[in-house]
């Protein structure tokens, strides 16, 4: 069996070698667990979840799961597009830091991430589900196995092209069972997996099930697809009727044909969505109970999160936007079960979703060795520790106009899609209206959210800005206030994201050259050829 890492670097001097095998019963307790299951559904907001103070949803065993371990309730994402997203959470690296700012930018084997530590250090990595992250040279440097399994996934759609619902992406129920599903058979081959290990004879694992739901289509099997009764839901946000809003919103409305769709179909399709986060629950319950009674789950560090949210019918928006950066897009679930951790145990305090990184790396006594901008939640979850209560995020998004390979529809990357698709609508838009997916920037507290745009006019609203304590739920734009407290808010966060991305706007290589080399100072002696 594999050794678990202890220091970053062995020591060479015997003597020192000795020393620390005799030490090695007292500091191995220190280490929490030799196992590691990250459960990320796709799109999954976290208001979204029961252990978010939502009562209308159905998601018993994501809340006993935080009742067991450390509920993050305030942890946002630093895109709000899947690709981007990731990269950022294996690397903790803001999105600009390496220019992974669009979904043809993915992570490659010479840059630092998550599973590459923990595979260079004898961790079978397993991964079953999506890939929406690594580019192919990364596969082999990152992961022992990588595998999506077949299985069905959505429903059809059987509205006509020219009826509003056709572009809502909410369809009829996906056909056939449970257990026929592309998820099902992803966590099962987990579950299955979890059967098998023997812990004294098996390197320790890392396994990673990225989920397909509840990304729209919002679509799901029964029981799941009629769980939720539509009535019981608060009602949702808005749609945008002074105008102050960004215009993205009602250019999504226009291409997408939703303008005319009445509160029962979008109440109707937050409860599908709702009900495909029922069924991402289901699934976790499964597994949970597999570890529990494999005995594993004393050994083993779990954590429950998502990419990013969706708009679900809020703003009488679906799916997500590139450069949007509302809450239902950025916060999201973030819930750690450690064993040994404090039970029931929650933090109001704003985090990053790359703070798993440092996280990880901790609990596994692996020490970075890549520059990273991440903060450590282990103590947050082993002894309780409060976190930093002033702390800002960050999140951003969109493209420039002087980068149209990363605009979705640019004849590089596969085109416009077919007018009977259920991204047509979004892909044109992003053609036709370039400005309405520019680049994008948040910074938001406990009490305000401050967000910017580039490329675009005051007439077209580039600017946002929310008092999240008056009104969570971003309905009132603040940006053009006359309010002097009010621009005098706006200031103090503009200076935030400037120093933000001041301090990340780079990283230094951790291998460093060496200056010491034959060939150094240049030039060579004699000014020889080399």
């Amino acid at each position: 069996m594999a050794h678990r890492p202890l220091y970053r670097n062995p020591p060479a001097n015997p003597h020192t070698t000795f020393l620390l095998l005799l030490l090695l019963p007292l500091l191995t307790p220190t280490l929490a667990a030799k196992n590691f299951i990250f459960f990320q559904p796709d799109e999954m907001r976290a208001e979204s979840v029961g252990a978010y103070n939502n009562t209308f949803t159905k998601t018993p065993n994501f809340d006993k799961f935080a009742n067991q371990g450390t509920r993050f309730n305030q942890a946002h994402t630093s895109h709000t597009v899947c690709s981007q997203s990731r990269v950022a959470f294996v690397t903790g690296w803001p999105t600009h830091v390496a220019g992974h700012r669009s979904l043809w930018s993915l992570l490659h084997s010479t840059e630092p991430n998550l599973f590459k530590y923990f595979k260079k250090y004898d961790y079978q990595v397993h991964w079953w589900g999506k890939n929406d992250m690594m580019a192919d040279d990364s596969w082999n440097t990152s992961v022992t196995t990588a595998r999506e399994m077949k299985g069905i996934n959505n429903g059809p759609n059987t509205y006509n092209l020219e009826d509003p619902e056709y572009y809502s992406m909410l369809t009829d129920p996906t056909q056939g069972s449970v257990n026929q599903t592309q998820d099902y058979n992803n966590v099962f081959e987990a579950i299955n997996f979890l059967k098998s290990y023997n812990s004294d004879t098996d390197d320790p694992f890392f396994i990673f099930l990225p989920l397909l739901n509840p990304h729209p289509p919002y679509s799901v099997p029964e029981p799941f697809y009629s769980l939720i009764d539509p009535e019981t839901i608060n009602p949702l946000r808005p749609t945008d009727n002074d105008g102050s809003h960004p215009d993205y919103h009602s250019l999504i409305r226009q291409y997408r044909n939703l303008t005319s769709l009445d509160d029962a179909f979008w109440k109707k399709l937050h409860a599908v969505y709702l009900g495909s986060i029922a069924f991402s629950d289901f699934l976790f319950g499964e597994l949970m109970t597999a570890l529990d009674d494999t005995g594993l789950a004393d050994d083993t560090v779990v954590t429950v999160f998502s990419d990013h949210g969706d708009y679900a019918g809020d703003y009488g928006l679906v799916e997500k936007w590139p450069s949007g950066l509302e809450d239902v897009l950025t916060r999201v679930p973030l819930i750690i079960r450690a064993p040994g951790g404090v039970a029931n145990n929650v933090h109001e305090e704003q985090v990053q979703l790359f703070d798993i990184v440092p996280t990880m790396l901790e609990f596994a006594g692996i020490e970075a060795q890549h520059i990273h901008f991440g903060v450590s939640l282990h103590d947050n979850v082993m002894k309780g520790e409060a976190g930093d209560p002033d702390r800002a995020v960050f999140a951003e998004g969109g493209y420039g106009t002087n980068e149209p390979r990363d605009f979705e529809g640019d004849s590089s990357n596969g085109g416009i899609p077919a007018i009977d698709t259920d991204y047509y609508p979004k892909v044109l838009q992003e053609q036709e209206h370039p400005l309405s997916v520019c680049r994008s920037i948040m910074v938001r507290t406990l009490s305000w959210k401050l967000i910017m745009r580039t490329d675009v006019t005051k007439e077209e609203h580039d600017g946002e800005l929310y008092n999240l304590k008056d009104d969570p739920r971003e309905i009132t734009n603040l940006y053009y206030s006359d309010d002097a407290d009010v621009q005098a808010m706006k200031a103090t966060l503009k200076d935030k994201i400037f120093f933000w991305l001041f301090q990340t706007s780079d990283v230094t290589r951790w291998d460093e050259d060496d200056r010491n080399g034959e060939n150094f100072p240049w030039p060579p002696e004699n000014n020889q050829e080399l």
